[in-house]
């Protein structure tokens, strides 16, 4: 039987990476398997190519949009691109996995509207935009500009979770991994 989808989307910094790799790592028993999105931007810290991101060029990946290679894609942040290459999505539910997305709000709307019921969508939101801002600097890996321009997109995108249907406020992260289990078991095992 095939796999069923879970989306996650949140402005960065609000935990969903966190809340993925927990459910990921700790709970076989979903047969959760990653969607490896891909992106024009340049690896952070110790990311690596085909384990965190597929790292394209900008003209590359444009190069894959015009051959339809895309599930979904958006244009993030000007030449900017994060993506979901078909290939793999259809690869891991055909072998009957569950295959988990970690996307940019729009990104997620678009995968959830290709998907329908096949496919649950999870919003996780910061307690607050302050909160936000301590956890982007806490990182240590953007600039004061870029995290400025994250903030700025981050309001934009809190707009966005009633679009989802399951919203995960991440005030304590052990909280919001257990409730978020509970709604990817629920759903998973209807």
């Amino acid at each position: 039987m095939p796999g069923k989808c879970i989306i996650f989307s949140a402005p960065s910094g609000s935990g969903k990476s966190t809340i993925v790799n927990y459910l990921t790592t700790n709970h076989p028993e979903l047969k959760l398997r990653f969607s490896v999105s891909a992106t024009s931007r340049k690896p952070r810290g110790q990311e690596q190519d085909g384990v965190h991101y597929y790292f394209l060029t900008e003209e590359e990946f444009r190069r894959r949009i015009s051959d339809g290679d895309f599930l979904e894609y958006e244009e993030v942040y000007a030449g900017c691109f994060y993506g979901t290459l078909k290939s793999q999505v259809e690869e891991k539910l055909n072998a009957g996995y569950n295959v988990v997305f970690d996307v940019d709000v729009e990104g997620g709307c678009n995968i959830k509207k290709f998907f329908g019921e096949k496919a649950l969508s999870v919003f996780v939101q910061p307690p607050s935009v302050e909160e936000l801002r301590r956890r982007l600097e806490g990182r240590g890996t953007d600039s004061s500009q870029m995290i400025e321009k994250r903030l700025a997109k981050a309001e934009q995108e809190l707009a966005y979770a009633p679009r989802f249907d399951v919203i995960i406020v991440n005030d304590d992260l052990d909280t919001a991994q257990q409730e978020t289990f509970e709604k990817v078991s629920e759903y998973l095992n209807a």
